[in-house]
């Protein structure tokens, strides 16, 4: 198994929102996994899982824009479709890893403007 955990993330995340859906990023969690929301607040694995799959994830699409690493935490900038509010949102995610697990993760969003929304990224914003 790879310790590089910006390859463990994105493998883990691009599943998730795609045909492997939630089943895609269970075994790259620790037991002890901690979400701090806003999308999902979950206090370990199973509740995180619970909660996830109650959500069309495999609708939603995601372009990751940055990945940051250091030490045991990795931030990552994307955007993601919301299909069932017809828009996208900007994301800014915080992961930390115990070993080549993921223990903790917190996000921060916003609405990508309407009038942005279709046009290439630049710079260091994913709209």
């Amino acid at each position: 198994m790879t310790t590089d955990k910006k390859q463990i993330l994105e493998t883990a995340i691009t599943g998730l929102f795609g045909a492997g859906g939630v089943d895609a990023v269970e075994p790259h969690l620790s037991e002890t996994f901690v979400d701090h929301g806003p999308g999902i607040k979950a206090a370990n694995k199973a509740e995180w899982i619970a909660i996830a799959k109650q959500i069309p994830v495999a609708d939603m699409k995601i372009e990751i824009r940055h990945m940051i690493a250091e030490d045991d935490v990795v931030a990552m900038v994307s955007r993601r479709w919301i299909p069932w509010e017809d828009r996208w949102i900007a994301v800014a995610d915080v992961w930390r890893f115990e070993d080549d697990l993921i223990a903790e993760h917190g996000e921060i969003f916003q609405p990508v403007p309407e009038s942005e929304a279709g046009t290439a990224a630049t710079g260091f914003m994913p709209w």
